[in-house]
């Protein structure tokens, strides 16, 4: 029997401080975050939506030192602007905070210190190279030098991109630092790890045995890092900006951004509700909800859960609806490389149309596999769906009802056989859209309210009014008053999803607001009552407005070109998951491929360029790669590994991926992955290297590196680019 809690507690993954929000994240995570808000909301249930953006990190201090400013004036900057986007699209949080708010910094601060003390951190110290120009600790991306293999410059610590070996920094010759083009030292550091092998038991039986109704991509993606058994994982690294670790001899160490950002969530409903923020994380009672997108998955359902049963008084999350990721015209979206639907921008240039973005996301939501938005379709679902449909239907019943009865609704009289099938056929959409909202199906609740329009629309069109006033009023007056009563269910319907829209509709009724208990109802609008002067519900989009867009994005695709970037490969799978492994397969056994080898071997999770040989040009890049967000992952390896993780789910396949060595001892970080991909990232590889290896007919995953190798061990394929030795 399904628990019964008080109330709900309902997070949503916090957007990265350094640069705005896109149409990515709001398919997502925020819309449908909202739309379940509301809808509990409107049931009268109580629930908090704590929102909030994520500010520390390294590549906030990158981007302060390349524009010459203080993070501070860096996360300053985009927190108001995710802000007020976030508040004039209508996401309806009841606290948006942040992380550098001293109620943040105190109670990270003091979670790290219970865990502390309770013992639950292990302890490491390693080698890792230090700038001391630049008074830094380095990631291996940030260190280049002479390739010992092909001995060409500009290789980097992870990596060569001239031969695609993969390589450790202290391979390099005559290393230099990527930030300051000094010759870094060695210098040893210590660090405290979260043992999350020590919690894979409870965790198995947690999420594989007590939560089988999570989506099957969360479910299946958990089960693939189960399998492949968990490691350790830093909690602090070498840096000045961030929450410094409350232990003795901890100078000059931050919280890991992992670890300091979920505990965000707990600092934001502290702020919210200082006197009683324990009940909506602390009691049994109360249900946890993290809407995320899926490159966090594994921070939510494995890291954070454990971050909380490890201090011992916290609930842990019953569900974590994560999609998959949104496409932008057949591309993957790219802040880095400019491709992306801007949420600020489009709130300027189309004012009064948030509903219109609001229900196009919807209506594409990734909640089973990667989307994709076109302009095109964004005009089309409005033209021929919210104008003529929705608005087409209420139009038609609030104008008739205006010319015909001075805007007074009218009384029905003698119901038909038709008129009964029409009532008998909304009577049940409270049930249906109820059934879909609660297990977090929102594209499909959305099509069933729209089914309502439908509904009138073809009643209207039947039934024939204007043709009936001529000689049977009394009919009319029926025909119009169970088309109005159909118009009420819509406001009340709409409201989780078109939010704007349907308060909109609820003036143009005169009535203040519906209760959803009334959903269904044919009597919302008694006979008499007067309604307002009606109005267009949506507007119709011109082509002209649409090419304004698409214009837009191919100036951006042109700029992109000429910098360098190139177009991604979609043959193969079309999302270049098993074309990544076939073409870098052929160019390195073969001498031949498709052109697109060196391109895949050059992608990061955010774009791919080619790369520049000069020193301005590589540390320019360098920076470039950490302008982009830490929500949103490219990597064409990401797809592979979900989908392997989703045919577990399917099959029980486990994957036999070897554990790597390489690098345990290393700080757990890859400055291109910081913050909640990192962890994410380094198994997902592990997995499909060994998917891809599997699928190549027998070549193994070297367990020391990590690297493939042919079965004759006469090379190395290696098919994830920048992603290498995570861990």
């Amino acid at each position: 029997m399904e628990k019964k809690f008080k109330r709900t507690t309902v997070t949503s993954a916090l957007p990265y401080a350094n640069g705005p929000v896109h149409i990515g994240h709001l398919a997502g995570v925020y819309v449908p975050a909202d739309i379940y808000v509301r809808y509990l909301r409107l049931k009268k249930e109580d629930v908090v939506f704590i929102g909030g953006s994520d500010e520390h990190g390294v590549p906030i201090t990158i981007r302060a030192k390349k524009e010459g400013i203080t993070p501070q004036d860096v996360v300053d900057r985009y927190h108001t602007l995710i802000k007020q986007s976030f508040e004039e699209f209508g996401i309806s949080f009841d606290v948006y905070s942040r992380t550098t708010s001293k109620t943040h910094h105190d109670t990270a601060s003091e979670f790290f210190r219970k865990l502390y003390d309770k013992g639950e951190f292990i302890e490491k110290t390693s080698m890792q190279y230090y700038d001391e120009e630049a008074k830094t600790f380095l990631a291996d991306r940030y260190i280049t030098g002479e390739c010992p293999h092909c001995h060409a410059e500009g290789a980097y610590g992870d990596q060569c991109e001239k031969c695609g070996t993969s390589l450790s920094p202290t391979d390099l010759i005559n290393p230099k630092s990527a930030i300051s083009g000094s010759q870094p030292v060695m210098r040893e550091t210590k660090h405290w790890y979260l043992p999350l092998d020590k919690h894979e038991a409870w965790l198995r039986q947690w999420i594989l045995d007590d939560h089988k109704e999570w989506r099957p991509n969360v479910y299946g993606q958990c089960k693939s890092w189960l399998d492949m058994g968990l490691q350790p994982r830093a909690v602090s690294r070498d840096l000045d900006w961030g929450i410094p670790v409350p232990v003795e001899g901890a100078e000059g160490k931050v919280l890991y951004v992992w670890f300091d950002a979920p505990i965000g969530y707990i600092s934001n409903t502290k702020e919210l509700l200082p006197d009683s923020w324990e009940k909506w994380w602390k009691d049994p009672e109360t249900r946890l909800v993290h809407f995320i997108g899926k490159d966090n998955i594994v921070f939510h359902c494995i890291v954070f859960p454990a971050m909380l049963k490890a201090e011992g008084s916290y609930i842990l999350p019953d569900n974590v609806p994560s999609n998959e990721f949104l496409n932008l015209e057949g591309d993957k979206i790219s802040t880095s490389r400019n491709w992306a639907v801007w949420l600020h921008e489009y709130l300027a240039d189309f004012p009064g149309k948030q509903d219109v973005l609001r229900y196009v996301l919807t209506a594409n939501a990734p909640e089973t596999k990667d989307n994709d938005f076109t302009w095109k379709d964004f005009q089309a679902r409005n033209n021929n769906e919210l104008v003529a449909v929705y608005g087409n239907f209420v139009n038609r019943a609030l104008q008739l009802t205006k010319k015909y009865f001075d805007g007074t609704v009218p009384a029905a009289g003698e119901l038909t056989d038709y008129d009964k099938e029409t009532l008998k056929e909304f009577a049940d959409v409270k049930a249906e859209v109820e059934k879909l909202l609660d297990v977090f199906k929102f594209r499909d609740a959305q099509k069933e309210a729209m089914n309502l329009a439908r509904i009138g629309n073809k009643y209207l069109a039947d039934t024939e009014p204007w043709k009936l006033a001529k000689t049977d009023m009394s009919r009319v007056a029926t025909i119009l008053n169970i088309s109005l009563q159909l118009v009420a269910n819509l406001a009340i319907a709409f409201e989780p999803f078109l939010p704007f829209s349907s308060e909109k509709l609820r003036k143009m009724l005169n009535m203040d607001s519906f209760d959803w208990a009334e959903l269904g109802h044919t009597d919302l609008l008694p006979a008499g009552h007067q309604l307002a002067a009606p109005e267009l519900l949506f507007e119709k989009i011109e082509d002209d407005v649409i090419q304004a867009q698409v214009d837009k994005l191919l100036a951006t695709k042109k700029a992109n070109e000429a910098a360098g970037y190139k177009a991604e490969c979609r043959c193969g799978d079309g999302n270049g998951g098993t074309a990544v492994k076939a073409h870098l397969f052929q160019e390195r056994t073969k001498g031949g491929g498709c052109g697109m080898a060196a391109n895949h071997r050059n992608r990061t999770g955010r774009q791919s360029h080619v790369r520049t040989e000069s020193e301005q040009g590589r540390q320019a890049d360098a920076q470039d790669i950490l302008d982009d967000d830490e929500y949103r992952r490219d990597d064409s390896h990401f797809k592979h590994h979900d989908a392997a993780a989703a045919d577990q789910t399917q099959t029980g396949r486990i994957a036999d991926a070897g554990k790597k060595k390489h690098h345990t001892d290393i700080l757990h970080d890859r400055v291109l992955f910081i913050g909640p991909d990192a962890l994410r990232i380094q198994q997902a590889v592990q997995g499909s290297k060994q998917d891809a290896a599997d699928d190549r007919g027998g070549d193994a995953v070297c367990p020391e590196s990590g690297n493939f190798h042919t079965q004759k061990n006469t090379g190395i394929i290696h098919h994830h680019g920048r992603s290498q030795c995570l861990i």
